[in-house]
């Protein structure tokens, strides 16, 4: 069976060369990260994320230039000194601020990072039946399915989920990016000609190793990793109508001056799903010609706010999830660039009777049978109702918030279904006609009497 491949461990760097920045470029971000206030060697070198026998000729260069002063030291060494701006590093700081005011780890040149994403690549293992099982042995799903999603994650390229609301489209997608599993390093930041473009981004990427425990080794370059670097799992990143065409690309602010990645970017090595397709702020044409070029070959390309252009890597599972007919969404030369596309389709009712024990397990609910049953005949099929995959989660919410309000224990019955039903559903009238009350026969009426003549 196919194993989660470790990402190889960025080096740390042994020479200021080997940062892949000019020496100017790292003073630069010195003198702005001293600008905040007093510090020691080994609290500036941990904010850059650079070993301290690195920055030392950097901090002796700037001293002797006037600009940094050892106001004390907390210990011995060179690390241990209390360092701060002069009048002459404060204005010198505020020039650099007027170029970008990015304050924190040193980037990542742009080659650099270009050349981790395509070893990555070339590295990727991949997924076997047992593997993939196993990834979604949370879900009931159906094995024709899995046979459609296991060779489009081997394949790496772009999946379309498709079919009616409310059967798990986000849930499968969402589980392809873990069932991928692994981890992966993403740099802080890259460096492109000089211009900052932060990567790492909290809220999106799940961080494996504590930062923190690391900063008391920033003094010695050995038996480490590049710290610019974060390792972290591989990233699933979800959007959904809230997606626009500027979230595709660069963000300048231009009070800060350095950019941030388009969320794309960020989702490299990882999954993008682009939920509830044809339902975002802009036309879904819009989109698919801003991706026409990158899902075919691969690669992206994004702006500066100078005009300059560069290249970089689409290693993407992209994963868009509708329920509208995607012919309605895209034309043909759209499509053809999509390889998979899987419907998911309503459960049958087995399925829905395993999703719904499943969900009474989670809930610590006992399951009957039975009740499935009655729900079924009761609430679905005089109403011609689809099964909805959703269905016995949601339900089975609505009978714990009612069973809290009543004050009793969470439990199934007939009463709380239709009530609970009652609440979720909209009935309109049943397509099944109900039988016809019996016919009640007529009264007999009553005898006439005849008047009688006397």
């Amino acid at each position: 069976m196919a194993t989660e491949r470790l990402a190889a461990v960025p080096p740390v760097p042994t020479s200021l060369e080997a940062t892949g920045l000019g020496i100017d470029q790292i003073e630069q971000l010195l003198i702005k990260t001293l600008h905040t206030g007093e510090a020691t060697g080994i609290a500036v070198a941990d904010k850059m994320r650079l070993p301290f026998t690195l920055l030392e000729p950097i901090v002796e260069r700037v001293r002797a230039e006037r600009l940094v002063e050892v106001k004390g030291a907390s210990g011995a060494g060179a690390a241990s000194y209390r360092y701060a701006l002069t009048d002459g590093g404060r204005a010198r700081a505020e020039q650099y601020f007027s170029v970008s005011r990015y304050v924190g780890p040193l980037p990542v040149p742009l080659n650099t990072y270009i050349a981790s994403i395509n070893a990555m690549t070339a590295a990727r293992g991949y997924l076997e039946r047992d593997r993939l099982r196993n990834g979604f042995s949370h879900l009931i799903i159906k094995e024709d399915l899995l046979e459609q999603l296991g060779p489009a994650v081997n394949a790496n390229k772009a999946v379309f989920l498709y079919g009616p609301p409310g059967n798990g489209k986000t849930v499968i997608a969402e589980g392809m990016g873990k069932t991928i599993g692994g981890d992966m390093y993403m740099p802080h930041a890259i460096d492109v000609d000089g211009s900052t473009i932060t990567m790492y981004d909290p809220i999106v990427h799940e961080a494996l190793d504590g930062e923190e425990d690391e900063a008391a080794s920033v003094v010695v370059t050995s038996g480490q990793r590049d710290r610019r670097w974060v390792r972290i799992k591989r990233p699933v990143v979800m959007v959904g109508g809230e997606l626009t065409l500027d979230m595709l690309d660069l963000t300048f602010n231009p009070i800060s001056k350095f950019y941030e990645a388009p969320i794309h970017l960020k989702a490299n090595g990882g999954v993008f799903l682009v939920d509830d397709f044809g339902r975002q702020r802009m036309r879904p044409e819009d989109l698919l010609n801003r991706w026409i070029v990158p899902l075919e070959s691969r690669f992206d390309y994004l702006t500066l706010h100078t005009g300059k252009k560069f290249q970089v890597p689409f290693d993407v599972l992209v994963c868009f999830a509708t329920n509208l007919n995607p012919e309605s969404l895209a034309d043909e030369a759209f499509l053809r660039r999509i390889p998979y596309k899987i419907p998911v389709d309503d459960p049958s009712i087995e399925d829905f009777t395993r999703i719904f024990e499943l969900n009474c397990r989670r809930r610590k609910m006992r399951f009957h049978q039975v009740m499935v049953a009655y729900l079924h005949r009761r609430h679905y099929q005089p109403f011609n109702r689809p099964l909805r995959a959703c269905h016995p989660r949601d339900l089975l919410d609505q009978v714990i918030a009612l069973c809290r309000y009543r004050g009793m224990e969470p439990v199934i019955t007939r009463e709380l279904l239709d009530a609970a039903c009652a609440a979720y559903f909209i009935d309109a009238q049943p397509t099944v006609a109900p039988p016809p009350p019996p016919a009640r026969h007529p009264a007999a009426p009553a005898p006439v009497r005849r008047a009688e003549v006397h």
